[in-house]
C-alpha cells in the first residue's frame, strides 16, 4: 500500500517557484563575475551577494503571499467563532488581494449588523411572550419541553426552569398534540380550569422537526358575548312586551272604569267589543312573537338528501304572485342538503323582498349559479334597499310593522348549519337590494 506524496504548502510552492524562475538569472550572473578574473575575495563576495539577494527574493515572494491568506484565515476563523470585529488593514490598490480583503471586511460588517437584527428580534419576541396571554409551548422531536412562556408556566403551575426539558407526557400534554390542529376544549390545568381554544403545529429547526403548541382561554370571551347577547335578548323581548302589554293594560283599565260606573253610556256594548278586540289582536300578536322565538330556538339539524335546486325553486316561485317574482333558471344542480329548510330559507328572502317592494312597485328576481364548488341563491328586488346593515341578523328586530324580526336569523341559521351563509347588500346600479345564500356542494 503506497502512501500519498505529500505536497509542499502554498507558499512554500511559491518560494521554490521564485528560486526555479531566478535560477538562470543566478548561474548566468555568476559566470559572468566569473569569468572577469577577479581577485578569488572579490569572486567569492560577489557570489555570495547574488547567492544572498537570490534567496531574499524568495523568500519575500512566500512572506507576501501568505500574508493575506493567513490574514483571511484569521478573520474566517473570527466569522466561525462569532466574532465579528476582526477587520483587515484597508489596501490601497485594485488588485485582487485588496479586493478580497475589502470584500471580507463587507462580509464582517454584513454578518455584524444581522447579528445586531437577530438580537432585537429575539429581544422583542422574548418580551411579547413575556406579555401575551396565551400559553405556548415548544417540544423538541422527542417531545420534550424546549421553550415556554409566562403564562404557559402559570397554566401548570410551574416555572419556566422548572418545566422546561419536561416531556410532553409528563406536563399532561401530550393529547393535545395528538389532537386535531385546531379543537376547542374544557379541562382543567394545574393553574386554571375553563374553556380553551387548542392549536398546534410543527416547524423545523436545525433539520429537526419540533411541535409548538398555543393554548387561549376563551372563557372570559365567550361570558362577554353571553352577556351581550343576553342583553340584546332582553332589550328586544322586553320591548315586544312592553309593545304588546302597554295597550292591553290601558284598554283592560278602560274597560274596567266603565263597568264600574253607575250608569254606563247606551254605546257601551261597542266599546266594550271593540277594546276586547284590540286585546285580542294584541294577545294574538304576542302569541305569535313567543312562537316564532320558540321555532327559533328549536331548529334542529339537517336532514340531508339528495334532490335537484330547479324543482324546489319553480314550486317556491309559484307560492307568490307571478306578476312580482320571477326565477331565472341556472345550470342544472345537485344538492345533498335538508330541502325543507332550504325551502324556508328562500321563502323567507323572498318575502323580505316582497315586503321592500310593496312601496316602490318594483320586481323581485331569483337566480342562482356556482362557482369553485359553490352555489350562490341570489334575490334581487328593486325595494328601498338597505338604510344600514348593523342590526339585520340581530333576534327579533324589524322595521316593518307586524314583523317578528326571525326571518333572517333563520336563513342564517339555516344556512350555517349546512355549512353556508347569507348576506344582504345593496345593488351597485337602481334601487334595491340582493340577497344571496351560499351553500357547499359536494
Amino acid at each position: 500500500m503506497t502512501s500519498r506524496r505529500q505536497l509542499p504548502a502554498h507558499e512554500d510552492a511559491l518560494a521554490l517557484l521564485a528560486l526555479a524562475g531566478g535560477s538562470p538569472a543566478l548561474v548566468l550572473a555568476v559566470w559572468f563575475v566569473w569569468t572577469r578574473h577577479l581577485p578569488p575575495v572579490l569572486n567569492v563576495a560577489a557570489i555570495s551577494a547574488l547567492l544572498a539577494a537570490w534567496l531574499s527574493a524568495a523568500w519575500m515572494v512566500r512572506r507576501n503571499a501568505a500574508h493575506p491568506w493567513r490574514t483571511m484565515s484569521a478573520m474566517l476563523e473570527s466569522v466561525r467563532l462569532g466574532d465579528y470585529s476582526v477587520r483587515a488593514r484597508a489596501l490601497a490598490g485594485s488588485d485582487s488581494k485588496s479586493e478580497a480583503l475589502a470584500e471580507l471586511n463587507r462580509l464582517g460588517d454584513a454578518l455584524r449588523d444581522r447579528r445586531l437584527e437577530a438580537l432585537e428580534v429575539n429581544a422583542l419576541l422574548s418580551k411579547v411572550l413575556e406579555e401575551i396571554d396565551v400559553a405556548i409551548f415548544a417540544f423538541d422531536e422527542h417531545s420534550r419541553l424546549r421553550l415556554v412562556n409566562p403564562a404557559g408556566a402559570r397554566l401548570l403551575a410551574g416555572t419556566v426552569g422548572s418545566l422546561r426539558d419536561r416531556s410532553a407526557e409528563e406536563l399532561g400534554l401530550s393529547s393535545l398534540l395528538d389532537s386535531a390542529p385546531s379543537a376547542v376544549i374544557e379541562r382543567a390545568f394545574p393553574g386554571a380550569t375553563g374553556r380553551w381554544a387548542v392549536r398546534h403545529t410543527t416547524f423545523r429547526e436545525s433539520g429537526h422537526p419540533n411541535r409548538l403548541l398555543v393554548l387561549s382561554d376563551l372563557t372570559r370571551e365567550l361570558r362577554e358575548e353571553e352577556l351581550l347577547a343576553w342583553q340584546r335578548l332582553v332589550r328586544v323581548l322586553g320591548h315586544e312586551l312592553n309593545n304588546s302589554l302597554t295597550p292591553i293594560q290601558s284598554i283592560a283599565e278602560s274597560l274596567d272604569a266603565l263597568l264600574r260606573q253607575p250608569a254606563p253610556p247606551v254605546d257601551w256594548r261597542d266599546d266594550m267589543l271593540e277594546g276586547l278586540a284590540v286585546i285580542a289582536s294584541r294577545s294574538d300578536s304576542l302569541a305569535r312573537f313567543v312562537s316564532s322565538y320558540a321555532r327559533l330556538a328549536r331548529l334542529p339539524a339537517p336532514a340531508r338528501s339528495a334532490f335537484d335546486l330547479a324543482p324546489l325553486a319553480e314550486r317556491i316561485v309559484r307560492m307568490f304572485p307571478s306578476e312580482r317574482v320571477t326565477l331565472i333558471a341556472g345550470s342544472t344542480v345537485h344538492l345533498n342538503a335538508d330541502p325543507d329548510q332550504i325551502e324556508q330559507a328562500l321563502i323567507n328572502l323572498l318575502q323580505n323582498a316582497l315586503d321592500s317592494v310593496a312601496a316602490t312597485g318594483g320586481n323581485v328576481r331569483m337566480t342562482w349559479r356556482t362557482a369553485a364548488k359553490v352555489l350562490e341563491i341570489q334575490v334581487d328586488d328593486e325595494g328601498t334597499g338597505l338604510a344600514s346593515s348593523a342590526n339585520l341578523f340581530v333576534p327579533f328586530f324589524t322595521t316593518r310593522p307586524g314583523g317578528s324580526g326571525v326571518g333572517l336569523v333563520l336563513c342564517r341559521k339555516i344556512a350555517e348549519a349546512h355549512g353556508g351563509s347569507v348576506t344582504l347588500e345593496n345593488r351597485v346600479s337602481g334601487n334595491g337590494c340582493i340577497a344571496t345564500l351560499r351553500l357547499p356542494l359536494a
